[in-house]
């Protein structure tokens, strides 16, 4: 079965963008990319052919097809050696795309979707997506430093495996270098509880540090013999994990991070780092679910 990289569009300035982005990494992976715009009109039993008293093609429907024939030849002009199709699929976005990703390797979406709530940085498709989809997905923002690296947040969970996977294999296909940044407090790690009675930070100097450094390291054993081309930089830093990671992205071409992590609240499903990055980070960000996950 050929890949998929499906792009959801609505005609947005914003999805254009991801079009791009779409086409592009159908390229990379050889893959076939299909165009999904979910069209919620006939849910609200509204007109959708043209009036009477305006031009014959107008109306909802016709919108609806001009709209994805403009975004297929969009992304012809980027990738005009990749297969492209494209649906019209009768929904509101949010379940439409979701289902959409059942049989995609990777979507992509715009950060701002039109029917976004004001005031939300990010639109709530993207976000609904990046939580639900059962693939990753990339959400595209600002465009990124094309000659930066794939920063990658590592925090050991095994929910952050799909996602370490992911980020090598993308740095493998463009090329790029990695960056594997693990962020670290005293107050998300897991060290275990000191004896009692105990003074705070009672541990050996720098002992939390090299025990941070080996889970990063841990956590990446075996990726890298998977890609040997892709050449990685480790980065252990004392600090809080959202904000290291958005200053990384500053410099980056892509930031990549688990829908959750160690030290999440139960019943989210898209944690608070993800979030964060999703609404502040500098360049595209894909968020990968853990293997296995059943939404």
């Amino acid at each position: 079965m050929t890949a998929r990289v499906t792009a959801g569009i609505d005609g947005s300035a914003s999805s254009l963008a991801a079009v791009e982005a779409a086409a592009r990494e159908a390229r990379w992976r050889d893959a076939e990319l299909h165009l999904v715009h979910a069209f919620i009109w006939p849910a609200m039993h509204v007109a959708l052919g043209p009036s009477a008293l305006g031009p014959p093609d107008g109306g909802l429907r016709n919108m609806a097809r001009r709209l994805v024939a403009e975004a297929e030849e969009h992304a012809r002009t980027v990738a005009p050696d990749v297969k492209v199709s494209s649906a019209v699929v009768t929904g509101e976005p949010l379940t439409v795309l979701e289902a959409q990703s059942r049989t995609a390797e990777l979507m992509v979406i715009g950060s701002r979707n039109m029917g976004g709530v004001i005031g939300l940085l990010v639109g709530s498709t993207a976000v609904h997506l990046a939580a639900r989809g059962h693939c990753p997905t990339l959400v595209v923002r600002a465009p990124g430093d094309a000659k930066g690296p794939i920063v990658l947040g590592v925090d050991g969970s095994p929910a952050g495996a799909r996602a370490i996977e992911f980020a090598f294999t993308e740095a493998a296909l463009r090329g790029a270098d990695l960056l594997a940044l693990h962020a670290f407090t005293p107050w998300n790690t897991q060290m275990p509880p000191p004896p009692e009675p105990a003074l705070p930070y009672a541990g050996a100097p720098g002992a939390l540090a090299e025990r941070e450094a080996s889970l990063l390291s841990a956590a990446l054993a075996g990726h890298q013999e998977r890609h040997p081309d892709v050449r990685v930089e480790r980065q252990t830093v004392r600090e809080g994990t959202r904000e290291a990671l958005i200053e990384a992205s500053r410099a980056a071409q892509l930031l990549v991070v688990g829908t959750r992590g160690r030290g999440g609240f139960t019943g989210l499903l898209l944690g608070s780092v993800g979030q964060t990055v999703l609404n502040h980070a500098h360049c595209p960000v894909a968020v990968a679910p853990a293997a296995g996950t059943t939404r």
